[in-house]
């Protein structure tokens, strides 16, 4: 995704990832609860994954788009800075 995103951007974009504890720090509503999941989505990543069926979530939305053709469609909105 970082590699997409500075293609699309023409700028550099990279992937900082946090600690379930800096990321509940940062005290955004549902801060707590989302940085309790990740975790659980390391610890089960492969069941996570191997549980997702492509084919059958598009029969329910034949609009889903995969992340390089959504990024197309919203390059140049307005961007933010991480600090």
């Amino acid at each position: 995704m970082s590699a997409a995103l500075t293609e699309a951007l023409g700028e550099p974009v990279r992937h900082r990832p946090l600690t379930p504890d800096e990321w509940r720090a940062r005290g955004f509503p549902g801060a707590d609860e989302s940085g309790n999941m990740f975790p659980y989505d390391t610890d089960c990543e492969q069941h996570c994954t191997e549980a997702r069926d492509i084919d059958a979530v598009r029969g329910l939305d034949p609009a889903l788009q995969d992340f390089g053709t959504w990024l197309a469609a919203h390059r140049d909105r307005p961007r933010t800075t991480g600090t």
